[in-house]
């Protein structure tokens, strides 16, 4: 069962080629073809810094590529002189998310069966004229999907945000039933049928620290979070909550959980990247395609030095591996 994995360059003067070249150099394939989608010039730029020169095939179609090797999909057109690693540039921009749509259509076509998304600057293509907050709302855009959950991976680790990348001060107003209710539906349909788990062990997270101690603290735990998880407490769902916050994960409650929904970005995302930090996975739950990416950005601080850490992209590459062969059982 060959597969077809593309792979985004991410900002072409960020960390995204660096830790895509570490990661395929010498890499045994076994029965999957990755595609990077780029300009050649990108990566000999880099494989020259990084004194690593495994090759790869430039191919101008997918339907070209050759199995079980690693081939270069041209998706843009960069000049050498428009690499300069660690600098914010507009074109670096353009091409990052380039890329990326074009992943995105090779997907929808079921050309491709996962899509990998190295690290883009939301400062860069915003530069460039796309006005997103960031690649989970441009995917979720551009495959007409209306639900769909941020969901953050380390093996059995897994946490999903009820909002994602919004002010704090506009958090409160998505803490509402039909919102929760609809992530936790969305992690329990992933957890089953994306990753496999037969009965999924969900918890939420409550809003307020304490989880709003009985209503002194806030009562959106008792109010609306709560009532929520006892509905579907009564349709059969495992799931418990609201949980404080902190003893959750000070406790390592986390550990008995196959999903946790937190109520907004950073109450999931900074007890999730200081456990896991170098080996966590952004996964978009809620799409019709498969799509993943490392949990760390750009570092325009050490790109061009070698110094790139490529166990997130290797997560995230064999993640999207082991998706994309859950998917095709279920066909």
């Amino acid at each position: 069962m060959n597969q077809q994995i593309v792979i985004s360059s991410g900002d072409i003067n960020g960390i995204g080629p660096e830790i895509i070249i570490k990661y395929l150099h010498n890499k045994e394939l076994n029965g999957v073809t990755p595609i990077i989608l780029s300009d050649p010039e990108v990566f000999d730029y880099y494989k020259d810094i990084l004194d690593l020169h495994s090759s790869y095939r430039v191919i101008q179609d997918i339907h070209k590529a050759e199995p079980e090797r690693v081939n270069l999909l041209k998706s843009y057109d960069a000049a050498k002189g428009d690499i300069n690693p660690g600098t914010l540039s507009k074109k670096s921009g353009k091409y990052a998310m380039q890329a990326v749509e074009k992943g995105i259509e090779l997907c929808n076509k079921e050309e491709a069966d996962a899509l990998v998304t190295a690290p883009i600057s939301k400062e860069a293509v915003n530069l460039a004229g796309y006005h997103i907050p960031g690649h989970t709302e441009f995917l979720a855009e551009h495959t007409n999907t209306s639900q769909f959950m941020m969901m953050l991976v380390n093996d059995g680790f897994r946490v999903g945000l009820n909002s994602v990348h919004i002010p704090l001060q506009e958090v409160r107003q998505t803490i509402t039933q039909d919102a929760i209710r609809e992530k936790v539906e969305l992690m329990h349909q992933s957890l089953s049928a994306d990753f496999a788990i037969d009965e999924p062990v969900i918890a939420v997270l409550g809003l307020n620290p304490h989880a709003g101690d009985g209503g002194i603290i806030g009562t959106e735990e008792q109010e609306v979070i709560g009532p929520v998880i006892w509905e579907l407490q009564q349709s059969s769902y495992n799931i418990t909550g609201p949980h404080p916050a902190d003893g959750f994960f000070g406790n390592q409650k986390y550990k008995s959980y196959d999903g946790i929904l937190a109520m907004y970005h950073d109450q999931g995302l900074i007890p999730f990247k200081t456990l896991s930090f170098g080996n966590g996975v952004n996964y978009t739950a809620g799409l019709p395609i498969i799509r993943t990416s490392p949990d760390h950005g750009t570092a325009f601080d050490i790109a061009g030095q070698g110094k790139a850490d490529s166990r997130s992209f290797t997560q995230a590459y064999e993640l999207a591996v082991h998706l994309s062969v859950n998917k095709k059982q279920r066909i």
